[in-house]
């Protein structure tokens, strides 16, 4: 019922509907405190026994009360109630129920729950075999979640962004103020991110005076202070769900989600905050007991009444019970005794607790609760014997678990604290987060506020800000007093994962089938794998599983904690990532240029390039092809290579670095030359072939292929992190940063020379070379090296040059009789030379196939063990070939299959594929690359080559796949 006069909140009236059913509201109140305003307590029904559930909490951790909001392209499954804030025309409907929440057919498995407990899917669903897949797995996935999305796409989309900082303060409560106070004074650029729409944390929940006032309006003067301040950023609703490398954190920020649907409003912003230092200022959370019968709807944790009261104006009940083993839950009785809410009695599990004005029931314990679709009594043990009591409302508090979640994300699991009976957060596990206030067992206000400020101090210090001692106003400070109490035995069942329906006899019958460590039993019964992740349950399973096999909680220990926090929807997550934004055009800075002469463009890994040039009388693709070969095989062409990837190695162990990760050694090249080189996966196969140019001492460039640019640096930053993260290195892609043009040609040379600012000496560029060179003013790069086989160049310039070198190379090669050449060139030009591509480094090949075993010289680089299996050295493999049609030309398709000439062309005869083919102007013939077995010694042999597709049966001449030039002496001249 709602209490008029009290509570923070006055918003405007507002009509909501839940089900279909009107209920009045005031705009900005989540839907929990509406619906417990008009005696809704039934919300929602447990996932596997479809139980009635009511409110747990009043935050996040929620894991009861959630309901599906909107409908069509707006549809969001799983919306946590007590934090959706509605609005005049708010609609929500409850879900995992049918055909209504106060009626739910499947209510049914509850009566079944003997035969359903943990792990009966383990044993049930193996036998009949053949039923998993006609009978098992089909209902599983129509029972399986418990809300739905839509199946439309969504009608607005998500945003990302990201920030910066020095200090990111994580949770607005009175640490979190205290050290954001201190950090704004001082200088430091802060950001204050809390996941509650109005910032104060617990001090909107209590009536606790700070300095004499309320302290929801001390607050409030410190958030208006912050926001004066320019150098702090306040982000309410922004939820800190994950800490990352390098200072990293994801936060979700709830931008349209409070109100009526605006179409210049997203609905989520997913950031990624880059921080110098961090504080977590979370707080805690609260913890029920499991008793008999503990999840019916009107039983609460005791913090989520007093939130509902003093926040929200609500009471949750009209005769409220209280169940603790602590004294911070005696402030409940006093709250709602000063509402006028009748409070039946206060059960305590201590010999000696707190007085007040209504009865104290100490060494007590709840045995048991009636009521099916709302609480109506409780049953009590007590020192005095055992009673009924009548109530609509039992708040229950086992203690206070500080939010640790993020100090683990990293790994580190949390430490034990006896005299808490908590888990504390781990020291420095996450680097440059510190940790403040209630989320490291501070729990009185006082001791927030002085941790709060000494902690911001400290951070201060290391970032080098000199931060002033900020006076710390008045405040309670109350010791926290508990005794352990995490169940209550019975024999009825006692709830501990509300939403998954796990019980203490659950856990303890994991133990027993000798479940024993902590991360089995998560598995074998889904404790804590609800969409709260435990936060209620966890410390009272650890607990159970801890006495089930007599073992104490630190030995027990705890599951892993990982991102994210609260659950993050995938559309927000992966903001942008649709169309361009999931697959982005690249352009090169020729892009412009290359269009204006009719060029056209080809996808090339993400990238645009040009196909051919046509000029004025060409009719087809292929008069333009063969007339840009016999012009860079005549003359001189141009070709924009700003495409292939480019990564900066550096570091003293650069050169040592690139020896691990390439075949070949890297390690011995001189400043100023260039060296080929493959790259294996681990399992021995090439994964990659490319250039490493010896920039300096300390500094290599590496060269890729377009299609593997980011395949090639994530599998380089996975060997300096995890497999020698003792080396110094720094790993840099600089794909867009440099626009690259190969010239290619006889009189290549010419052109080259004649942009460069200094005169070119022959000597100082041999093939294979490297170094700095001026370009009209301009710092770029020259390397010499060739994927033409003819003499070659590539020159590399910043790219904000790029267009202009493209215009006057262009210009240049045209006076010397040349142009540009395209992609298709490319092709032809390489295959001449049997130069390789990803059609040949296809993920199946090793060096072996390729011919280039001898590479693999050196003691140790990655792949070099599998590499050396017997079975990928085997000469029967299909080896890297040269192929061309007997007598007359004939098209040699890509991906024919060869047979031996009289052999009938069946799958089961087939001795090898093509991977690459092409006309060659040069030579007057077609000419392809593929692999055959036992290929290198059949040179001179015949093969049939068919392709039942394109219906072609061609007999091709097995040789050298260097077609061209096969000494090399005009890529060297």
């Amino acid at each position: 019922m709602r209490l008029p006069g009290r509570g923070l909140h006055e918003g405007p009236p507002a009509e909501v509907y839940f089900d279909g059913k009107p209920y009045d509201a005031r705009t900005g109140e989540t839907l929990a405190a509406t619906l417990l305003a008009n005696g809704v307590r039934l919300m929602g029904r447990s996932f596997k026994y479809h139980r009635p559930r009511g409110i747990l909490t009043a935050g996040s951790e929620e894991p009861n009360a959630l309901v599906t909001v909107g409908r069509r392209g707006r549809q969001r499954p799983n919306v946590r109630a007590t934090m959706q804030e509605i609005w005049d025309g708010f609609r929500a409907r409850s879900q995992n129920s049918w055909p209504a929440l106060s009626r739910d057919l499947m209510a049914v498995n509850d009566l079944a729950w003997p035969l359903l407990g943990a792990g009966f899917y383990y044993k049930t669903f193996m036998w009949p075999r053949g039923f998993w897949e006609r009978v098992y797995e089909p209902m599983i996935r129509r029972a399986a979640g418990l809300g739905h999305l839509s199946g439309e796409p969504p009608e607005q989309a998500s945003e990302k962004a990201f920030a910066f900082c020095d200090l990111l303060v994580i949770g607005a409560g009175p640490a979190g103020l205290m050290a954001a106070l201190t950090a704004g004074r001082a200088g430091a650029r802060v950001i204050l991110a809390d996941e509650e729409a109005r910032m104060g944390g617990r001090l909107l929940s209590e009536t606790h005076e700070i300095d004499g006032g309320p302290g929801h309006a001390w607050a409030d003067g410190v958030l208006a202070e912050l926001a004066a301040l320019p150098n702090v950023r306040l982000m309410p609703r922004t939820t800190v769900t994950g800490a990352y490398d390098q200072g990293t954190y994801g936060a979700l920020e709830r931008v349209g989600l409070h109100a009526a649907p605006r179409a210049d409003l997203p609905p989520e912003c997913f950031w990624r905050i880059a921080a110098r230092r961090a504080v977590l200022c979370a707080g805690a959370i609260e913890r029920p007991v499991a008793f008999a019968d503990n999840d019916r709807p009107g039983i609460m944790t005791a913090s989520a009444v007093r939130t509902y009261l003093n926040r929200w104006g609500v009471a949750p009940g009209q005769r409220v019970t209280l169940f603790a083993n602590n004294d911070d839950a005696h402030r409940t009785a006093r709250d709602l005794a000063a509402a006028g809410v009748t409070v039946a009695g206060v059960v305590d599990s201590r010999d000696s607790a707190p007085e007040g004005d209504w009865p104290v029931y100490t060494s007590g314990r709840v045995t048991g609760t009636r009521g099916r679709l709302g609480l109506r009594s409780v049953t009590v043990t007590h020192a005095g014997g055992t009673r009924e009591i009548p109530t609509d409302c039992l708040a229950v508090s086992g203690g206070w678990n500080p939010s640790v979640h993020l100090t683990c994300h990293m790994g580190a699991r949390p430490v034990w604290d006896e005299a808490r009976l908590a888990f504390l957060p781990p020291e420095g596990a996450v680097p440059g987060l510190a940790v403040a206030g209630a989320a490291r067992g501070r729990f009185s206000t006082r001791a927030c506020l002085e941790d709060g400020a000494a902690v911001a101090a400290e951070v201060l210090e290391a970032l080098g800000f000199d931060a002033t001692r900020t006076e710390l106003p008045e405040a309670e400070d109350d010791p926290y007093r508990i005794a352990a109490l995490w169940h209550v035995p019975g024999k009825r069942r006692a709830w501990l994962d509300m939403q998954n329906d796990v019980t203490v006899k659950d856990v303890a019958g994991a133990a027993a089938e000798n479940f024993r460590s902590v991360e089995h039993m998560k598995r074998y019964t889904t404790q804590g794998m609800a969409t709260d992740q435990g936060k209620t349950s966890n410390v009272a399973a650890l607990a159970v599983l801890a006495d089930a096999t007599g073992r104490s909680i630190p030995e027990t220990g705890t599951t892993t904690f990982r991102p994210p926090y609260t659950p993050v929807s995938i559309a927000a997550m992966g903001a942008g990532g649709e169309r361009e934004g999931f697959a982005p055009v690249r352009r090169t800075t020729s892009d412009a240029a290359v269009r204006s002469r009719g060029a056209p463009m080809v996808e090339a890994g993400l990238w645009y390039r040009a196909a051919y040039f046509p000029k004025a009388g060409e009719k087809a693709w292929r008069e333009a092809c063969d007339r840009e070969v016999a012009m860079v095989r005549g003359s001189v062409g141009v070709a924009d290579v700003s495409t292939l990837g480019k990564i900066e190695v550096q570091g003293p162990d650069a050169a040592a670095f690139l020896d691990y990760v390439y075949a070949n050694r890297m390690g011995s090249l001189k400043p100023g030359r260039v060296r080929y080189g493959i790259m294996l996966r681990e399992d021995g196969h090439v994964m990659d072939d490319g250039t490493v140019a010896c920039l300096g001492s300390d500094r290599y460039l590496v060269t890729t292929t377009t299609a593997a640019a980011g395949l090639v640096m994530a599998h380089m930053d996975y060997a300096a992190q995890v497999l020698r993260p003792e080396m110094d290195v720094r790993l840099t892609s600089v794909t867009e940063h440099w626009a690259q043009f190969a010239v290619a040609g006889p009189e290549a040379r010419g052109v080259v020379a004649s942009l460069l600012d200094e005169e070119m000496d022959a000597e100082r560029w041999p093939f294979m070379s490297c170094g700095p060179v001026g370009i009209g003013g301009v710092d770029g790069r020259l390397f010499r090296i060739s994927f033409s086989g003819e003499q070659g160049y590539e020159i590399a310039v910043p790219a904000r040059y790029g267009a202009s070198l493209w215009r006057l190379l262009l210009a240049q090669a045209e006076g010397w009789g040349g142009g540009p050449y395209g992609m298709e060139a490319l092709n032809v030009l390489r295959i001449e030379k049997g130069f390789l591509t990803h059609a040949e480094i296809d993920g199946r090949v090793t060096a072996f196939d390729l011919g280039m075993q001898r590479m693999l010289s050196k003691p140790d680089f990655i792949g070099r063990a599998a590499a050396m299996r017997e079975g990928l050295l085997d000469e029967d493999r299909p080896q890297l070939v040269g192929l061309r049609p007997v007598g007359a030309v004939a098209a040699l398709p890509p991906g024919a299959f060869l047979f031996a000439p009289d052999a009938a062309a069946v799958r089961e005869a087939a001795e090898g594929h093509v991977t690459s083919a092409a006309y060659s102007p040069t030579l007057g013939t077609t000419l392809a690359m593929g692999f055959l077995a036992r290929g290198r010694s059949r040179h001179g042999e015949t093969v049939k080559l068919v392709d039942h597709l394109r219906g072609v049966e061609v007999l091709c001449e097995v040789g050298d796949p260097v077609a061209y030039d096969p000494e090399g002496k005009l890529v060297r001249g």
